[in-house]
């Protein structure tokens, strides 16, 4: 019987490694679970908020229509949501929409790549608390359908707002201020012009890395106020429909028509057993990148669910590319190899479509070539990539 390889999720991690065994073991079958029935080109959301910008067509990739090229008895793609993993009897439990009971799948070889989800800032009690945080598109959390919807929803919320706030000074806080900056920033009202304002908890934004000066002189361009030390503690709805937030370090509160929250991610590992994740409820892996405390060796880890080195895209996929060339080593009765990432710490941050700042380990990078790296596109000329399995 061929070997069984159980993929649980279909984003980055998960769709490259399936495209990678699907192309180079001709014996395994290839069970890709995810709850979402696209893969979902998240890097782009940031523009995405903005209408007209980017389509949705631009940034989604049917899972099932990416691995038809394949043979239909060597893939299956199953939309549900893994609600367990007994590494013991090598089975995944997973909730199926519209079934009663989840369906359990055994597994050879199992890899987890379920990725993160937004964190949600805490809902202060209080009439109006719960619609003062809004949902935001920044990652895969729901079904094909509700992502689409949310986008469309954000996009009409930006459209009808003078005034937006994005809490957050991460890359994804500073990428969609950057992006709201460039479409509204320094027009007048009667142009079509917004407010836009920053807020970031720490003392400077994107960590205080190295860059972080030189990605806040590119949002002042864009007309962004940009506010440190400025935490949001609680938001709640006025009667007028606008949002009252309460900011760390302000003698007053700040009124926006629209909040935007980007304050961290969360990762996606309740299904796992509480032995196998660290303190922050990320997967510990080893060199090899299997999942540590399995004894067997038989799950491994990519992406948003691993504890090192960081959350990020081409982390991931290297990870990926790793992690696809051990199982086919380990299926071909090979001993695995050690997993190696970039040879230098790498940090891009697009400020608009037209600008960015960055850094290879402690040297600056050119605003231009942050441009052609990740600004120009924000990625959407590699989507195609994980359509036709170039990607892996």
């Amino acid at each position: 019987m061929a070997p069984t390889v159980v993929i649980l999720g279909g984003a980055y991690g998960g769709l490259q490694i399936a495209h990678s065994l699907l192309k180079n073991n001709k014996e395994a079958k290839v069970v890709l679970v995810s709850k979402n029935s696209h893969f979902y080109w998240n890097l782009a959301s940031v523009r995405a908020i903005v209408p007209g910008s980017v389509e949705d067509k631009q940034m989604f990739v049917s899972l099932t229509e990416a691995l038809s090229r394949y043979p239909k008895e060597r893939y299956e793609v199953i939309v549900g949501s893994a609600e367990g993993v007994d590494t013991a009897a090598k089975t995944v439990k997973v909730a199926i929409p519209g079934t009663a009971e989840p369906r359990s799948i055994s597994y050879d070889q199992l890899v987890l790549a379920t990725g993160s989800r937004n964190t949600q800032p805490e809902k202060r009690a209080g009439a109006g608390a719960d619609e003062a945080i809004p949902a935001t598109p920044w990652k895969a959390d729901g079904t094909y359908e509700e992502i689409t919807a949310l986008l469309q929803a954000t996009r009409e919320k930006v459209k009808a707002a003078k005034h937006i706030v994005v809490a957050g000074g991460g890359s994804t806080g500073v990428e969609a201020a950057a992006e709201l900056g460039y479409a509204f920033g320094g027009k007048s009202e009667d142009k079509g012009g917004k407010q836009i304002v920053l807020l970031s908890s720490g003392a400077e934004i994107l960590g205080s890395d190295i860059i972080a000066s030189s990605a806040r002189n590119e949002l002042n361009k864009l007309h962004v106020d940009v506010r440190t030390g400025a935490g949001v503690t609680a938001a709640r709805t006025l009667p007028d429909g606008r949002i009252e937030l309460t900011v760390a370090g302000a003698s007053e509160p700040l009124i926006t028509d629209l909040y935007l929250a980007a304050v961290g991610l969360t990762p996606n590992t309740e299904y796992l057993d509480a032995s196998l994740l660290n303190d922050r409820k990320n997967v510990e892996v080893d060199e090899f990148y299997h999942v540590k405390g399995v004894a067997s060796n038989d799950v491994w880890a990519v992406g948003d669910v691993v504890s090192k080195p960081r959350a990020g895209f081409v982390i991931t996929m290297k990870q990926a590319g790793g992690v696809a060339k051990n199982v086919d080593l380990v299926l071909k009765g090979k001993s695995p190899q050690v997993v190696k990432l970039l040879p230098v710490d790498v940090m891009v941050v697009a400020t608009g479509p037209s600008r960015g700042a960055g850094r290879l380990n402690s040297w600056r990078l050119p605003s231009l070539a942050v441009w052609v790296a990740k600004g120009r596109t924000l990625g959407l000329n590699m989507v195609a990539g994980y359509l036709n399995g170039s990607a892996a």
